[in-house]
């Protein structure tokens, strides 16, 4: 979960083990691991974290360890197991929490200007927790439309269907003002509504009103009567959907021609839709798709440079998705080393706009290499295999989660290919 684009789950919210908080900890926990906490602190830095830390009697680094391997059930397990509080303890903890107010000048001036900017008038907003919910919402309830793009079509993060997360994204800005040349209640946005059982207008209320993907979830089951299996025949559905008669084909082929005038592969909807994003805001998102292949060598003839630029532009948008960049990549690292130039200095390029060509000419004039190292380069880089009992057993791990069958992928290099290939087509069938 990325933080700086949604807020955690409400402090109130008793979803896991019945506990305050928990499920808030949970979600600033996993935002921990993955370095996307935004301006929301985790554990021991966190003033009410710390709190339910010591109730249960689990550490910050425990903790964000289990958030990291368990979903939300098996973590309420994991925390009723590890803690011996009995429910009439969790009982009164919860009461309290949910009833307590600022004791100190400095809570009570935060709430007073909480209630002042964003719901003046409000009488009835008195807690800790009822400060820290106004300031979430009142934070992340805007998206503004002109200045990026809402999520691709195939993400899932609301209720498991597609296009859901996207529609919160147009609602949020539609009720802010803010939609830029986007439309809410588009024919895709019909589809949704009439397979999920609300109207485009109470879905657009629930997704302002609840700026949590997980939470605006649970407004949407509460709310349709689809179950799993009718949901994963619709995701099949619509993500399939394509121009169906002459006006559709029409304006579909308007559209790529103005998008992607090259691109034969793009047949639906949704991939129209991705590519059409990405193009106006001048974006590389690799929540959308995977960066160049590590084999691709169109930049300098250099095995995986074209793949760190595209994950450098995805990166300072904060659309990396699951890749790793410069320092966290073990094959930028090689690259950087290989050029002998700062991570900063690469990342400075790739923020002021610079093209592949100009990153080239930068590496040329001040980091040159010779034909001959950089095929040295690409032969060493291409051939690492894992070398000792550790790396193999984890090798063999990841292998096994994306394809058991591919037994001729021995290579760091295949396993990334592999990995891109089927991340992707997972992700847009929905499994």
């Amino acid at each position: 979960m990325d933080l700086s684009r949604q807020p955690p789950r409400r402090p109130s919210n008793v979803s896991i083990a019945g506990i305050v908080n928990l499920a808030r900890m949970t979600d600033k926990a996993r935002a921990y691991n993955n370095r996307t906490l935004g301006e929301f602190l985790y554990g021991d830095d966190s003033g009410l974290d710390k709190i339910l830390l010591e109730f249960l009697d689990v550490s910050h680094d425990d903790f964000a360890d289990a958030a990291g391997r368990y979903g939300d059930s098996d973590l309420g397990r994991w925390i009723r197991e590890v803690s011996d509080r009995t429910d009439e303890e969790i009982d009164a903890f919860n009461q309290y929490h949910l009833q307590r107010e600022p004791d100190d000048e400095a809570g009570k001036q935060r709430l007073k200007d909480r209630i002042e900017k964003f719901a003046p008038g409000r009488t009835d907003i008195v807690t800790v927790f009822q400060s820290i919910e106004l300031d979430d919402w009142a934070n992340f309830r805007d998206v503004d439309l002109s200045q990026r793009a809402p999520r691709s079509p195939y993400r899932r993060e609301v209720a498991g269907i597609f296009g859901l997360a996207r529609m919160a994204d147009k609602a949020r800005a539609e009720t802010a003002g803010t939609l830029g040349e986007y439309v809410y209640n588009c024919p895709i946005d019909q589809a949704i509504a009439d397979f999920v059982g609300f109207t485009a207008e109470n879905f657009r209320e629930a997704a302002y009103l609840n700026p949590n993907d997980l939470e605006l979830g649970d407004w949407v089951r509460e709310h349709t009567r689809a179950h799993s299996g009718e949901i994963s025949q619709f995701n099949h559905r619509i993500a399939g959907k394509g121009p169906e008669d002459i006006k559709e084909c029409a304006i579909f082929k308007a559209a790529l021609a103005n998008a992607a005038p090259n691109r034969t592969d793009i047949t639906t909807w949704f991939d129209l839709l991705d590519v059409d994003d990405e193009v106006s805001f001048g974006i590389v998102d690799l929540t959308r798709h995977p960066p160049r292949s590590p084999y691709d060598a169109s930049v300098g003839g250099l095995f995986g440079l074209a793949r760190m630029i595209d994950k450098g532009r995805a990166a300072i948008q904060r659309l990396l998705g699951q890749y790793k960049y410069a320092e966290d990549s073990g094959l930028d690292k090689k690259i950087a080393e290989f050029y002998g130039f700062a991570m900063g200095d690469f990342t400075d390029l790739i923020r002021a706009g610079r093209t592949d060509e100009e990153i080239l000419a930068w590496l040329n004039e001040s980091h040159f290499k010779s034909s001959s190292e950089i095929s040295e380069f690409n032969h060493d880089i291409g051939t690492i295999e894992p070398w000792n009992e550790k790396r193999r057993t984890w090798f063999r791990g990841v292998l096994a989660g994306l394809d058991e069958s591919r037994t001729d992928v021995t290579t760091y290099m295949a396993l990334i290919v592999l990995d891109d290939t089927i991340h992707f087509a997972r992700l847009k069938t929905a499994i």
